[in-house]
């Protein structure tokens, strides 16, 4: 029982006992005192509670068994008094679709019921051409176009009259109007826009059992047999982008080094023509500034993610002048493009451009393959070179001359800039040889034929310039072969897929007489080293 306390102490009841005054202040004080520290404590429970409530580690605690209790585990599910409308749902973690499995996901017995062999009607060219320039240009076309074997278009901004079609040429079609797309390049042409559509105006065409587009230009010669043969090593299932950057430094930093430019020839698959068509055209408006038609396409196609396969037999040939270096250097790769042929020499002496190209794809028709691949071999007696490029020249040095020389291009040329040092081409090249006592003696092709399995190309001895010259400098040495006139270049013809492991043909010098000289060249046996390690 608490004894009651009074402040006036002079008020007093003897019925009921006080406490005195000291121990009355003293018990008020201990009350106080109690009720201060009671209400602390609340303050520091409640604010302890409130941040364990809301830090982010009770919330992912929350998350989690919020996560089980809605789980197939949770016994909550089958507890009478769980209600889902009363649980927070949690959105799914986002998930990726997988694309359909590719051709090359597959098993290879899956795979081998679809490949068949790849056929020169399977392709579909689109070429560029001008109806200002189609007249002169179909000549260069009818060179290669076999009409019963091949599908495709020319292109052209403007029908030609009636009498400028030829029905043994691939059909004349009239490019889309291009007026409603934006051009803005100072230095080019709009043209640029109706030729990077070529290949989606192909597309659109729905031609049926397409399993490649190859574009090129009406001044592109192509040689197809070899281009199905290069086709065949890829997947036409898959995105491809084939083709190879121009010889010019220039021209690949301006464009792109990763580029392939259209002269030369590009190759697209079907699918990868599939993909462009449903987006090009917004897609060239997105680059209105770029110069032409391979760097809208090349743009597009990065956009893809594609990048470019290259293939060191198209040729997009940016250069001017006598081309010999270049066409006596070919690189060991299948010859499947050039371009600008009308802006070089004449390929063989005497004779006019449209001439030396009917002789040269004459050459290519009878044996593509080993057209223009390269043989090198050597006269151990009378210390001389032999350089052979097959359907085109024999050079036979004066002297002993390394294939590592050889196999650089000379530079008898000049780029489409009109640059013409070394550091200008994206190859390897050396400088013409400037002493006379060393250049070789050219015999270039005079006609070639098929005899059974082999060619038999005949070269005849070219009247240089300075003859006269070699003559009385180089005296007491003579030139190279003083009296041979014509070298006979037995062909042997080369392994299907030669190219899928490429080697540097072999010959073999065979003396006949004074006059004629017979050079045989094939592909090197198995076990052989070259012509040069047999000479040393």
């Amino acid at each position: 029982m608490m004894l009651p306390c009074h402040n006036n102490l002079s008020v007093t009841d003897e019925r009921s006992p006080r406490l005195p005054r000291s121990r009355c202040r003293r018990w008020r004080q201990s009350r106080t005192g109690t009720a201060v520290v009671a209400v602390a404590a609340l303050l520091i429970s409640t604010t302890a509670w409130l941040s364990l409530v809301f830090s982010g580690t009770t919330t992912r605690c929350w998350r989690r068994f919020k996560d089980w209790e809605g789980s197939p585990h949770s016994l909550s599910r089958s507890l009478p008094w769980s209600s889902s409308h009363i649980r927070r749902s949690i959105p799914p973690s986002p998930r990726f679709e997988l694309p359909p499995a590719s051709p090359r996901n597959r098993s290879l017995s899956e795979r081998g019921n679809e490949k068949k062999e790849l056929l020169l009607d399977d392709i579909v060219f689109g070429i560029a051409g001008s109806s200002h320039l189609w007249k002169q240009r179909k000549e260069l076309v009818r060179l290669w176009w076999r009409q019963l074997e091949m599908r495709g278009h020319v292109w052209l901004e403007e029908q030609v009259p009636r009498e400028e079609a030829d029905d043994s040429l691939p059909p004349l079609m009239v490019s889309e109007d291009i007026s409603r797309f934006r051009y803005t390049n100072p230095t080019g042409h709009p043209s640029g826009l109706r030729i990077s559509r070529i290949l989606t105006e192909s597309f659109r065409l729905r031609l049926p059992n397409v399993r490649w587009f190859v574009l090129g230009d009406d001044d592109t010669v192509f040689n197809v047999d070899n281009l199905v043969a290069v086709l065949s090593k890829y997947d036409p299932s898959e995105m491809m982008y084939i083709g190879t950057p121009s010889e010019s430094h220039s021209a690949n930093a301006y464009f792109s080094h990763s580029m392939a430019f259209g002269g030369g020839g590009i190759a697209i698959s079907y699918p990868l023509a599939e993909a462009l068509s449903n987006f090009h055209d917004d897609c060239i408006e997105r680059y209105p500034k770029l110069y032409g038609s391979d760097d809208r396409l090349h743009a597009c196609i990065t956009e893809l993610g594609v990048p470019l396969t290259r293939e060191l037999g198209f040729h997009q040939w940016d250069i001017r002048g006598n081309a010999h270096g270049l066409l006596s250097s070919h690189p060991i790769a299948p010859f499947v493009s050039i371009h600008h042929v009308e802006y070089v020499d004449p390929f063989f002496p005497g004779l006019s451009s449209l001439d030396s190209l009917k002789l040269f794809t004459k050459a290519m028709r009878i044996e593509p393959r080993s057209f223009l691949q390269r043989s090198i071999c050597y006269d151990r007696v009378r210390h001389l070179t032999f350089s052979v490029s097959l359907g085109y020249v024999v050079q036979v040095f004066p002297n002993i001359v390394l294939p590592r020389e050889l196999e650089r291009s000379e530079l008898t040329y000049i780029a489409w800039n009109k640059l013409g040092h070394r550091h200008e081409f994206d190859h390897d090249a050396r400088d013409s040889i400037k002493s006379v006592c060393k250049k070789p003696v050219m015999f270039f092709l005079k006609d070639i034929i098929k005899d059974g399995n082999t060619t038999l190309g005949s070269y005849a001895r070219a009247k240089a310039k300075d003859d006269l010259k070699r003559k009385v400098f180089c005296f007491p040495r003579s030139p190279p072969l003083q009296y041979v006139q014509n070298i006979q270049v037995l062909g042997y013809p080369l392994a299907k897929n030669w190219h899928l492991v490429p080697r540097r043909l072999c010959c073999k010098v065979n003396n006949t007489g004074d006059e004629l000289l017979r050079l045989t060249v094939g592909q090197c046996e198995k076990g052989a080293f070259s012509s040069f390690t047999d000479f040393m």
